[in-house]
């Protein structure tokens, strides 16, 4: 089956290391093979984290979970209006192929931008 889009965990987990990168000030938190992983790295790291905490507090870094929220945003679903022959032609199309039409008009979507960005650049 073909899919334009990746799981939402990995495009909020992309997303976070991406907006890591670009500050390096702040810290990267490793990727986990385990819940108990993460949870003896917090553990560990608690006292690091509680001082970085309170330096961003005193120099007034101190943002309300920015990161998080923007990835969050990248879930929220959107509503299209489509003419109704367009529909009917996905829905042909999609058929053919054996989508389902909104996955199929997804993909469509995401290529033609895909397409327009490389043509922008």
């Amino acid at each position: 089956m073909i899919t334009a889009f990746e799981p939402r965990k990995a495009i909020k987990r992309q997303y976070i290391l991406e907006r890591a990168k670009l500050t390096q000030t702040r810290r990267i938190i490793p990727a986990f093979a385990t819940e108990a992983e993460e949870a003896q790295w917090w553990f560990d790291n608690q006292d690091m984290l509680a001082r970085d905490f309170a330096e961003a507090a005193a120099n007034g870094t101190l943002k309300h979970g920015t990161a998080m929220r923007r990835a969050l945003e990248l879930e929220a679903a959107s509503t299209v209006q489509l003419d109704p022959s367009d529909i009917s032609k996905a829905r042909a199309l999609a058929e053919k192929r054996g989508l389902d039409y909104q996955a199929y008009l997804q993909t469509l979507i995401h290529e033609a931008l895909e397409r327009e960005e490389k043509l922008a650049s």
